[in-house]
């Protein structure tokens, strides 16, 4: 009956209202144009009509749950999904949907479950490593899940698997090999890896570049909105982590920090849950990038993913480009010099000072007109002199706006402690660290 009648709604919303005038014959023709539904919403209808002739067609209820699942309508797609498992219990389509929102709604725990179920009702393993590999970084379990990412790279090129690797990277701690996931997509002006970037750069503490980032790429009110989540990036866990960078779901001020206590057994390996919750799909063969000879027999029961991952031994050979290769030392000949060994002598000069160094700031707020950020700060001074009292007012230059800026301070310890007292006085401020060679003029 639900399904009937969102049916009937969106037929009815799908007519097009056409006024006709009185004297249509004497009005001149006019040509009327009317947007397109976009492919998801087709897709939609067209499962939704199939569901009216066939109201029990399980196909037509996996349909329906993935054109919502492309709408970002979860809601609908869980209750699409759940109706064709009750008609077709082992539907492993209706199971690898549902595991999809799942992870899409931040539950890591059931979708491993779900994915556990789709593979034992044979769901294709190529379209559940790069979600599995998701939910186990949701869970904290980062190495099985860049496992998992590779695994599926390997046989093709997908951005969105790569950004999620580049995350992983980051949560993992490993700098270098987070940039060079990114490269390629940068390079080619992707704005979902710079976006990655930022995240990535505040969940490794760089939370300044991370705060420069996002002012280059996002309208100015929405790049100073993000600069305190930003702040805290360092401070979440693991699985909080990657919530927030791949589904913009950022925990409750009283949960920063603490995971929730069953996605906390499961992000450690030695748990014993872990194994019954997706034991079937966890790689036990040998590591990503080892190379195995004679490879034994398939273990009986062994997961299509353990067996891909065990094939893909040799892997990281098609990951060459996202790790620089360590240096090897020079082949030499007998009685031949290796000049690689020659130090060759430089003219050791002492640069000048930058003239514009790099510093410490506070940012106060942003504006066109540098008269009106004047009368700004002496409003702040007056709301907050046991704070600002003493304190000079700068300005710089950001895109067709400026920057309000006190400082500069001896650290970026010291800018975010004044962040934090401005922050319990109601001020929206944070820290901006100033790049080598931007000019800050003091505001007279």
């Amino acid at each position: 009956m639900a399904v009937l009648t969102y049916l009937r709604v969106l037929a009815v919303t799908a007519l097009p209202v056409l006024a006709v005038p009185a004297n249509a014959q004497q009005s001149s023709s006019r040509e009327v144009s009317q947007a397109l539904p976009s492919a998801e919403v087709q897709a939609l209808r067209n499962a939704l009509q199939r569901l009216a002739r066939q109201p029990q067609s399980a196909q037509a209820l996996v349909d329906a749950g993935d054109a919502s699942l492309a709408l970002n309508d979860y809601s609908a797609a869980e209750g699409f999904y759940a109706r064709a498992l009750q008609l077709s219990p082992n539907s492993a389509a209706a199971k690898l949907g549902l595991a999809s929102v799942y992870l899409k709604t931040r539950q890591p725990v059931k979708a491993l479950q779900m994915f556990a179920e789709a593979e034992r009702a044979g769901a294709s393993v190529d379209a559940i490593l790069g979600d599995w590999g998701l939910a186990q970084d949701l869970v904290g379990n980062n190495e099985l899940a860049q496992q998992s990412y590779r695994t599926f790279l390997a046989r093709g090129n997908d951005d969105e698997v790569t950004r999620r690797l580049a995350i992983s990277l980051a949560i993992a701690g490993q700098r270098d090999e987070f940039e060079a996931a990114l490269r390629p997509l940068l390079a080619r002006q992707d704005l979902a890896a710079f976006r990655a970037r930022a995240f990535g750069l505040a969940i490794l503490g760089d939370t300044d570049q991370a705060a420069r980032l996002a002012n280059q790429l996002l309208p100015p009110d929405l790049s100073s909105r993000m600069a305190p989540y930003f702040e805290f990036m360092p401070r979440l866990t693991k699985s909080q982590q990657a919530a927030a960078a791949n589904l913009g779901i950022f925990p409750r001020a009283a949960q920063i920090g603490r995971d929730d206590p069953q996605m906390a057994s499961l992000g450690r390996d030695e748990d014993p849950r872990m194994a019954r919750v997706d034991e079937r799909l966890a790689p036990r063969g040998a590591p990503l990038g080892t190379r195995v000879d004679n490879s034994p027999p398939e273990p009986s029961g062994e997961s299509r993913l353990a067996r891909i991952a065990r094939e893909q031994a040799s892997v990281a050979d098609a990951f060459s480009g996202f790790i620089a290769p360590e240096e090897l030392p020079a082949a030499t000949s007998d009685g031949a010099v290796d000049i690689s060994t020659i130090e060759i002598p430089r003219e050791q000069t002492k640069p000048e000072p930058p003239q514009h160094p790099s510093r410490h700031w506070v940012q106060m707020a942003t504006g066109r007109d540098i008269g009106a950020l004047r009368f700004d700060w002496r409003r702040m001074m007056r709301r907050a002199p046991e704070l600002l009292d003493g304190r000079e007012a700068y300005t710089t230059r950001w895109g067709q706006a400026n920057r309000l800026l006190t400082g500069p301070f001896a650290s970026r310890d010291d800018a975010r402690q004044l962040v934090r007292d401005l922050r319990r006085q109601g001020f929206d401020s944070f820290s901006y660290t100033s790049p080598e060679g931007e000019k800050i003029d003091i505001i007279q």
